[in-house]
């Protein structure tokens, strides 16, 4: 990084805080075939391949991984409820009389009873980061063959289905931790994942649906020419921040989608 940069980590994050703002707001309000629902969720496509960013910078930087993976966690849990809501306008878990027909959720039939138990295991990106962080632990730290290794990651990426950018958050947090020091490899390993990401284009008709998709690809740009590697204020508040601010609103964004405007 070079100091003529101009914006630190809290800056940046906060940035990417607001981008993802606009994409959740589009998510829950403007038609994705629109022109400005695209553009909402190009702007959004910055925020989780950032957030890897900031988490293998996170690991490489912080003194106690085991506590920073307790937190990642926890807020993890902490943003299911918001974040199933915010999906579905349901609790996680729902009890109800008779059959339901969903498409989402995992029926469970409780046998002569006449009650269905309704479990929707879908959680946000603080999850997938979890696992993210999780790969770089085991990649850098694990005690176990290379292979051993690679298989461990297969099944973090396996598990990270459940979440919000699901498969590629693991291989960005991985990537961009494994290729830190080589900017050149460190792009094109993270251009080559979201290649494979936005392989959606290429069958979706008319393919201009899934354009906000190449937003992706303005991540280097923005965190390679803003970027300038310094943390910024070490007041804990900034810290703390995104972990509140990412339930919180998905809760509130959630309550105004499916309590006020449907």
């Amino acid at each position: 990084m070079t100091k003529k940069n101009s914006l630190n980590r809290n800056q940046l994050k906060y940035l990417v805080i607001i981008a993802m703002l606009i994409d959740h707001i589009a998510w829950a309000f403007v038609p994705m075939e629109s022109v400005l629902g695209q553009l909402m969720h190009f702007i959004g496509r910055l925020t989780g391949p950032t957030m890897a960013y900031f988490v293998a910078e996170g690991y490489y930087y912080t003194r106690d991984v085991k506590k920073y993976a307790l937190r990642l966690g926890i807020f993890a849990l902490i943003s299911w409820i918001p974040f199933v809501y915010f999906e579905f306008g349901t609790l996680p878990i729902r009890i109800v009389n008779g059959d339901v027909v969903t498409s989402r959720g995992i029926q469970l039939n409780m046998a002569n009873e006449g009650i269905n138990i309704i479990f929707y295991p879908w959680f946000g990106v603080l999850y997938t980061l979890f696992l993210g962080l999780m790969a770089i632990w085991l990649w850098d730290k694990g005690k176990c063959p290379k292979w051993c290794k690679v298989i461990g990651i297969i099944v973090l990426c396996a598990l990270s289905i459940f979440g919000d950018w699901a498969v590629f958050d693991v291989l960005f947090c991985l990537f961009l931790f494994c290729y830190r020091d080589n900017v050149k490899d460190k792009w094109t390993a993270f251009c080559i994942v979201t290649a494979v990401c936005c392989m959606d284009i290429l069958f979706v008709k008319p393919f201009w649906k899934e354009i906000w998709m190449l937003g992706i690809f303005m991540v280097p740009i923005f965190i390679q020419f803003l970027y300038n590697g310094e943390s910024g204020s070490k007041n804990s508040f900034h810290k703390w921040f995104f972990y509140i601010f990412y339930p919180a609103h998905l809760l509130i964004l959630g309550i105004l989608k499916w309590m006020v405007f449907k």
